[in-house]
């Protein structure tokens, strides 16, 4: 079943992530879509959810106050839409590895074949540099979806902020081969240590949005994120092992 929501107290993209985050955080809650232009929040659920439920959710996110939508004379009630195929719901993510990939085999293409290491620094820069593009398009919104699940960005907020900064100095580090050995190493921390949150969050089967590509597309939580970060982590073992 759907139902729409009025919400307030929401005042930009971030306080969107935020809202949605905590519904989604509800066992039974299989679908959330939050807008800002018109402040409502249409909800799917498994079960039927009441009113004070949703609002202890939304305080524990902030300042937001959630209301029935009476404007139609009474709580909306729709068909669920139709599910997204897989390939429908990755599509942003599929063709994002699919450039990066693709370029990187092109510069690395010395006129008689492909240089192995440098197709994959040439990855790893492509991968840093866009993934951190579209964090920062919506910097707050991305601090506050990353909060929901990061291990560190729940406890320390200001670390969403940072972390896009962190792929930006990874993708130049590699962009320049600028100390491979130490940049490698900074990699398998960074994303080793992210791949914790994520993979906690995949188990326990929690619904929520994906901050990979920032607040800009709205990507579930599943094994694609784990297999992204944990492809980072062993291209990055492979290159300390290439340098010792």
């Amino acid at each position: 079943m759907t139902h729409t929501y009025n919400i307030t107290g929401m005042t930009c993209s971030g306080c969107v992530a935020k809202v949605k985050s905590a519904l989604l955080m509800l066992g039974d809650v299989t679908a959330a879509e939050v807008q800002l232009n018109t402040p409502q929040a249409t909800i799917t659920m498994q079960r039927h959810i009441d009113l004070q439920t949703l609002q202890n959710a939304l305080h524990k996110a902030g300042n937001y106050n959630i209301t029935e939508d009476f404007y139609a004379g009474a709580m909306t009630h729709t068909a669920a839409e139709p599910s997204k195929t897989w390939l429908q719901t990755y599509k942003p993510l599929l063709l994002v590895f699919g450039f990066i990939t693709g370029i990187a085999l092109l510069t690395a293409y010395n006129g008689d074949k492909i240089v192995g290491h440098i197709a994959m620094n040439n990855f790893m820069a492509g991968f840093f540099l866009v993934f951190a593009f579209f964090k920062m398009l919506d910097l707050r919104g991305f601090a506050d979806s990353y909060s929901s699940y990061d291990l560190l960005a729940r406890r320390w907020h200001g670390y969403g902020f940072i972390y896009p900064f962190a792929e930006l100095a990874l993708g130049i580090a590699y962009l320049l081969h600028w100390q491979p050995l130490y940049t490698n190493i900074a990699t398998i921390i960074v994303m080793g240590f992210s791949s914790i949150g994520v993979i906690n969050s995949v188990v326990n089967k929690r619904k929520i949005q994906c901050a990979c590509l920032g607040a800009v597309f709205n990507l579930p939580m599943s094994t694609i994120t784990i297999i992204e970060d944990l492809l980072m982590v062993a291209m990055a073992v492979m290159g300390v092992g290439s340098e010792w």
